[in-house]
């Protein structure tokens, strides 16, 4: 019996230290399943959603845990403006109530709040509270929090593409000095480095017009759970499976 301890926890020391030396710098996950969560437990939609928020901050704590750098979090795209306007209001609202409930142990684990999308489009109200969120995080320097709100890849792209016409234009650029570095300054995250993992949740195998320039060589990680039901073990074992991929970017 002591030499099976001895031996399992031998394992588990080699386990940690793998985890330390080999998480993912920056995570990307799209959320999804908020809705069907919800529907099978015959609840309205928003339900899911509520309970989708505090799966974040358990995921965030996780992400604390392990160090990761960066975690950007799918939380309401270009397209989602097409759902009935109740479930968007409430959407809309989600970010106050995050803020209200989740931000004092944020400041306090130095989790830093941002956004990439189009901000300035979104309620005047959902501006204002996450605008707080970063002012009270400004100075933090651990985790960063990057939400993608009213965010769509293809709209990131030709948005990049019509300022760097403009930049094209103006003489401010020469044509042969752009290449995929400088490209990417123009994206929404231009102070940020690619994501190095991206996990969906529900079962969808697809990227939903997410991050699609960023997430050229990273690895993907699917599982059928719906994302209210997802957790910190879950979110461990795509840690685990993410260390034992060989990531070549093209070479061999």
């Amino acid at each position: 019996m002591s030499k099976w301890f001895s031996f399992f926890n031998s394992k588990q020391k080699v386990v940690e230290k793998t985890r330390l030396e080999n998480v993912p710098n920056h995570i990307a996950i799209i959320m999804d399943g908020n809705g069907r969560w919800a529907s099978k437990k015959g609840l309205p939609r928003i339900a899911g959603h509520k309970e989708g928020m505090t799966v974040v901050q358990k995921i965030v704590r996780a992400a604390v845990k392990h160090e990761v750098k960066i975690l950007t979090l799918y939380a309401f795209s270009t397209e989602n403006w097409k759902r009935p306007k109740p479930e968007v209001d409430f959407l809309m609202k989600l970010p106050k109530e995050f803020s209200h409930i989740y931000l004092p142990e944020m400041i306090e684990n130095n989790v830093k709040i941002d956004t990439i999308g189009e901000f300035d489009k979104l309620p005047n109200h959902t501006k204002d509270a996450i605008n707080h969120a970063k002012e009270k995080t400004k100075n933090n320097d651990g985790l960063l929090l990057n939400f993608a709100l009213n965010y769509g890849s293809r709209y990131e792209i030709m948005r990049a593409i019509k300022h760097v016409a403009l930049d094209l234009d103006n003489g401010k650029m020469n044509i042969e000095n752009l290449n995929e570095e400088v490209f990417s300054n123009y994206l929404y995250t231009n102070k940020m480095q690619d994501p190095d993992l991206l996990i969906r949740t529900s079962g969808e195998q697809r990227l939903s017009n997410f991050l699609l320039w960023q997430l050229a060589y990273a690895e993907f990680w699917f599982t059928d759970v719906l994302w209210p039901d997802f957790n910190e073990e879950i979110f461990e074992q795509a840690l685990f499976d993410y260390q034992s991929r060989k990531r070549r970017y093209g070479g061999i």
